[in-house]
């Protein structure tokens, strides 16, 4: 009888690499003052990096590590699955918390972006009246707020995951042969 293995040995040192990427990434632009706003080709690359190559790649290594060094050569469609929705999920949550601890202990960057905010919707939108600027501005800051940020970070990379995982495992799907009796 094979033992089986869970797809969370392969899937959480993909998703802890992941996140950390996007926390380097995060720092990186902190640090060097690169805003997204104003260096569009920055915003532009940061975003297929996390939204496109990185979940795709990550999902890929960690199917097929789980494939190749720790199940003999076999994956499951819902292994795939698992894996891939996991390294997602772990990512985001890192991502998340990191995001949220990081506007807290610096809240001048969250009235940065406010500010940033703010002058991007009236210079795209001259005809927005000073309501719908505070309106909007309010909304920016809802969805700033830990408990709204981190939920939808971590639905939205699960959705991605999900995504990237159903066409990764129906490419790397490889069913262990059933024994009959």
């Amino acid at each position: 009888m094979n033992k089986t293995i869970s797809p969370s040995k392969s899937a959480l040192q993909y998703g802890l690499l992941f996140g950390l990427i996007m926390i380097v990434e995060f720092a990186i632009s902190y640090v060097f003052d690169i805003d997204p706003t104003t260096n569009k080709s920055y915003g532009v690359i940061v975003n297929i990096l996390n939204f496109l190559l990185l979940p795709a790649g990550f999902i890929f290594l960690g199917v097929n590590n789980f494939k190749t060094k720790l199940n003999e050569g076999y994956v499951s469609f819902g292994e795939s699955l698992k894996i891939g929705v996991t390294i997602c999920i772990f990512a985001a949550l890192l991502y998340a918390i990191f995001a949220a601890v990081f506007n807290m202990l610096v809240p001048e960057f969250t009235e940065e972006i406010i500010r940033k905010t703010r002058a991007v919707l009236i210079e795209q939108n001259p005809t927005m009246t000073t309501e719908q600027v505070d309106m909007a501005i309010s909304w920016t800051r809802k969805f700033m707020s830990p408990a709204l940020s981190i939920p939808v970070t971590i639905i939205m990379y699960a959705f991605l995951g999900l995504i990237y995982s159903l066409i990764i495992g129906a490419i790397a799907k490889n069913d262990r042969p059933q024994d009959y009796i």
